[in-house]
C-alpha cells in the first residue's frame, strides 16, 4: 500500500486499510486479486528502482459462499485520488461483474475522480471531464446488485460511485460524503465548514437520503453489506435465494389482536407488528433515518425473501412526505428489478400538507411513488392495518391488477379523514350554523356509522377483513404462490418516464 507511515495514519484516524476491509467483508481466504502488479514504476535503464502501486484493489471472492466482485480504494496512496488509480482496474471490475452477472461491492474512500489540479503538471494540459466506464456502472443498476460503502472522506466521482448503487452504507464520525471537500467549498462558496458539518452521516443519511444506512463501525458496515446481498439474487436473471426457516408459518400471536388502539389518534409500534408477522430476526431495514414515516425493509416469510413497505404512525401519523415518497419509489424499483414480492402494511392518512410540503414538491414525488407502484410487475399484497386516505392511500397497491389485500378490523378509509374532511365538504353549512362546533359534532356523529369497514366489505369494496392473528399464516400461503410466479418474471425490467 502507501507504506508503514501512511498505514499507521489510517489506523490513527480510526479507519481500516483496504486489505483489512476486504478480509472482513469476504469469506476467509476467498479473495482472488486481479491486477496486483498494476502501478507506477520508475526505471533506470532496464532496472526497476521505484514503484507506487495503484490505489485501486479489485478481484473476486465469496460472501457466505456466494461469489461477488469487490473493488476498493486505497486511501494510503494519494488519498484515493484517481490520478493514482489506473482507472482501467476499476472499469474492469465493473465490467467483470456485468458480464459474469455477479454482485459488485465498492469500498470507497477518496475522490475517485480526476485527481487534483496537480495532475495538470503531469499531463501538461487540461482536459474536458468524462467518466470512463460509466456506461457499465449505469447498466449494472439494471442487471446486478450494486452495493457501496462510504468509508472515509469521499468527494466528487467517488461520491457519485457511492450513490449509484442499490444499497449504500457509511460509518458515523469517520466517513463523510460531499460533492467537494471543505477547501474547495471555502474557496468557492466562502463557507468555512468541517468535513462532518459538510457531509457527515446526519446530513447524508438523515437529511438528504443520499446514503441509505449509517453504522457505528466498519465491521457493522461489512455485516450489513453481506446481509443486504443475502436477500437478493446474483443477477436479474435469477430468482431471489430461498432460505431455511424454523419459524412456524402458521404461528399466531395474541398481541396482534389489541396492538392497534381503538382511539384512532393514538399511535402504536408498527415495527413490533412486523417483527411478529415475519420470520424471526429477518427484518433488515433500509433508510430508517430518511423519510421516516415510510418504513422500507427486506424480510422473509417462511424463508422466502420479500420487500416490505409499511407506514410508521409515530411520524406524521404515517403520512407521505416528499422524502418518504422518494424513498418508496426507489425501494419499489429495487423490488421490481430483483423480483422480490412486495408486502405493504398500510396505515396511510394521506400526503403531509402545508406550505413546507408544497415547497418540497410533495405531489410530484408522490405521483412518482404512485407510478412506481403501478409499474411494478412483482406479486403484491397489502395488509390494511388502519388508515387509507386520498391519493397517497391509493398508492397502497395497483387497483388495475389483482389488488390482493387483507384488512384488519381497525381499518379506516375514504377520500379524506372525517375529522378534516368535514371542514371542506360542509364549509358553508358550518359557516351558517348558529353554533358551528355543535353542528360539526352533529355531522360527525351522523357520518361515523358509515365509517365501519364492515360496510365496505358488504359492498366488496374490500375483499377480506381478517383476524390480525392470522396475518402471518395468510402471508406465508401467499408467498408460496408468489414464488411460483417469480420465475416467469426473470430478466431486466423496463418502464416509462415517471413525472
Amino acid at each position: 500500500m502507501g507504506g508503514p507511515e501512511r498505514v499507521q495514519r489510517q489506523h490513527d484516524q480510526g479507519r481500516l486499510t483496504i486489505r483489512e476491509r476486504i478480509d472482513r467483508l469476504l469469506d476467509d481466504r476467498s479473495f482472488h486479486e486481479i491486477g496486483a502488479l498494476a502501478g507506477f514504476p520508475s526505471y533506470e535503464g532496464d532496472d526497476l528502482v521505484d514503484f507506487s502501486p495503484s490505489n485501486i484493489l479489485s478481484g473476486t471472492g465469496t460472501i457466505n459462499g456466494r461469489r461477488v466482485v469487490v473493488c476498493g480504494d486505497d486511501f494510503s496512496v494519494r488519498g484515493g485520488a484517481a490520478d493514482a488509480a489506473i482507472h482501467l482496474k476499476q472499469i474492469h471490475a465493473e465490467r467483470m461483474a456485468n458480464e459474469l452477472r455477479l454482485p459488485i461491492v465498492r469500498l470507497i474512500e477518496g475522490s475517485g475522480g480526476g485527481g487534483s489540479v496537480k495532475s495538470y503538471e503531469s499531463f501538461k494540459r487540461t482536459y474536458i471531464p468524462a467518466n470512463p466506464g460509466w456506461d457499465v456502472v449505469v447498466d449494472n443498476l439494471a442487471k446486478i446488485p450494486v452495493v457501496a460503502a462510504c468509508l472515509g472522506p469521499v468527494a466528487g466521482l467517488g461520491a457519485a460511485r457511492v450513490v449509484t448503487a442499490h444499497f449504500s452504507v457509511m460509518v458515523k464520525e469517520t466517513s463523510q460524503l460531499f460533492v467537494a471537500g471543505p477547501p474547495v467549498v471555502r474557496a468557492g462558496m466562502n463557507q468555512d465548514v468541517t468535513k462532518e458539518e459538510l457531509g457527515g452521516w446526519e446530513i447524508q443519511a438523515r437529511q438528504s437520503g443520499a446514503v441509505d444506512n449509517a453504522v457505528d463501525t466498519e465491521d457493522e458496515a461489512m455485516a450489513q453489506i453481506g446481509r443486504f446481498l443475502s436477500y437478493l439474487p446474483s443477477s436479474v436473471w435469477e430468482a431471489p435465494p430461498l432460505g431455511t426457516s424454523n419459524d412456524d408459518p402458521a404461528r399466531r400471536d395474541d398481541e396482534l389482536i389489541s396492538i392497534v388502539p381503538r382511539e384512532r389518534r393514538q399511535v402504536y409500534d408498527m415495527r413490533k407488528i412486523l417483527s411478529i408477522v415475519f420470520d424471526r430476526d429477518s427484518l433488515f431495514e433500509i433508510g430508517c433515518f430518511y423519510g421516516p414515516s415510510q418504513i422500507c425493509a427486506l424480510a422473509r416469510l417462511d424463508g422466502h425473501p420479500v420487500a416490505l413497505l409499511a407506514n410508521d404512525p409515530r411520524v406524521y401519523a404515517g403520512g407521505m412526505t416528499a422524502a418518504a415518497a422518494q424513498k418508496m419509489t426507489r425501494f419499489c424499483d429495487l423490488a421490481d428489478a430483483f423480483h422480490l414480492p412486495v408486502v405493504n402494511f398500510v396505515d396511510q392518512p394521506g400526503f403531509v400538507i402545508g406550505v413546507d410540503a408544497e415547497k418540497a414538491g410533495t405531489i410530484r414525488h408522490g405521483a412518482r411513488a404512485l407510478a412506481a407502484v403501478y409499474q411494478a410487475s412483482v406479486p403484491w399484497v397489502s395488509i390494511i392495518v388502519r388508515k387509507v386516505f386520498g391519493v397517497a392511500g391509493a398508492a397502497h397497491g395497483n387497483a388495475h391488477r389483482l389488488n390482493l389485500r387483507y384488512a384488519w378490523p381497525s381499518g379506516d378509509w375514504g377520500s379524506l379523514p372525517l375529522e378534516g374532511g368535514i371542514e371542506a365538504a360542509y364549509r358553508r353549512v358550518l359557516e351558517e350554523a348558529d353554533d358551528p362546533d355543535e353542528k360539526r359534532r352533529e355531522i360527525l356523529t351522523s357520518l361515523e356509522a358509515m365509517r365501519s369497514p364492515l360496510r365496505t366489505a358488504e359492498a366488496f369494496g374490500v375483499e377480506e377483513i381478517i383476524d390480525p392473528r392470522d396475518t402471518r399464516r395468510l402471508l406465508c400461503e401467499w408467498v408460496r404462490d408468489a414464488y411460483r410466479i417469480v420465475p416467469t418474471l426473470l430478466g431486466p425490467r423496463t418502464h416509462g418516464l415517471r413525472p
